[in-house]
């Protein structure tokens, strides 16, 4: 775990508020859309989930708030800053790590964050420390004299965290940042994307929902271009349980004629089998409606025995595969 005198680095210069805003933002690759008027805000101190399937406009978005190029349409501000037409100012505001994290392979680390720091702008007087700071956080300690071509993939990810952090950034970009990490590595960098998180703005792309629910404060859900979610896990959550969902074992009958009379109740949406030959179904209420009761009482009816109701509890990746599948 990190040292907590770490996190200091993070929070040493003046408190700014530098929110993300996008507005009505469109990109075209020739006749083609990747993003489609789209429009949110990121809060200074808050940590936003991006998600979608690929090829849905994550990349495409974070590559125009990073001022990787120009929106075809629309604006994106950082702070009181274009990305439009303050570009070269917005820069030294953000910190990136993108998906494919390009290193030079053959430099040193240590070499390759005093490059990097030069071209941020940090003081010369202050990137020794800088360095050696980005090492202690990131956990670089054990192979700061390598070059990196020699490291593995969750070394090289832990550099290239450490060069999107190593000016210190009020902003920061994050793509697929625990790709291939090892299951203590990534409690480790989600515990400092957390940290940092409490006065920066950030946005995290990643496909592994656990992290981001972990992680987030928010999540935002974008596919086709179009933002298609965007709120809390829990708020996304509760506006999927608008359809009850339970678990059924049934005893006393087959289960094609279980099947076919619990699809003939009124309220009930949808019955599928779970294990056919044990008599298990999972049945979904219609939206607003509970099919609990039915259900009971038609077992009542038919004498049979209702060896388990179970509410199924709705789940991130079901929310995320229906607003993504149509």
């Amino acid at each position: 775990m990190f040292e907590s005198s770490l996190f200091f680095i993070f929070f040493a210069k003046k408190f700014i508020i530098m929110d993300i805003v996008v507005e009505n933002f469109t990109q075209k690759y020739g006749n083609s859309k990747a993003v489609d008027d789209i429009s949110f805000r990121v809060k200074t101190g808050e940590v936003l989930g991006f998600l979608g399937p690929n090829g849905a406009g994550k990349t495409t978005t974070m590559k125009a708030i990073t001022t990787f190029f120009t929106p075809t349409q629309g604006n994106i501000s950082v702070g009181n800053l274009s990305v439009v037409d303050q570009a070269d100012e917005v820069k030294k505001h953000i910190g990136y790590l993108p998906e494919n994290n390009p290193l030079y392979q053959e430099m040193p680390i240590i070499d390759y964050l005093a490059f990097v720091a030069e071209l941020q702008g940090v003081e010369k007087s202050t990137i020794k420390d800088r360095i050696l700071e980005m090492v202690n956080v990131c956990g670089l300690e054990g192979e700061k004299h390598k070059r990196i071509t020699e490291l593995s993939k969750g070394y090289k990810q832990r550099v290239g965290l450490a060069q999107a952090l190593i000016h210190n950034p009020d902003v920061l970009i994050l793509d697929e940042p625990t790709a291939g990490l090892d299951p203590n590595q990534i409690v480790e960098i989600r515990e400092l994307i957390k940290q940092i998180g409490k006065e920066k703005t950030v946005i995290l792309s990643s496909h592994i929902l656990a992290e981001v629910e972990a992680t987030c404060d928010r999540m935002l859900i974008i596919s086709k271009g179009k933002i298609v979610a965007d709120g809390t896990p829990k708020d996304l959550k509760k506006q999927a349980q608008g359809k009850e969902i339970v678990k059924v074992t049934i005893e006393g009958s087959n289960a094609d004629e279980i099947f076919t009379q619990l699809q003939d109740l009124d309220n009930i949406d949808l019955v599928d089998f779970i294990d056919k030959d044990n008599n298990s179904f999972e049945i979904q209420s219609k939206s607003g409606l509970s099919s609990r009761k039915s259900i009971y009482n038609l077992c009542v009816e038919k004498s049979w025995v209702l060896l388990e109701m179970t509410p199924i509890e709705t789940k991130l990746e079901d929310i995320f595969r229906e607003l993504t599948m149509n």
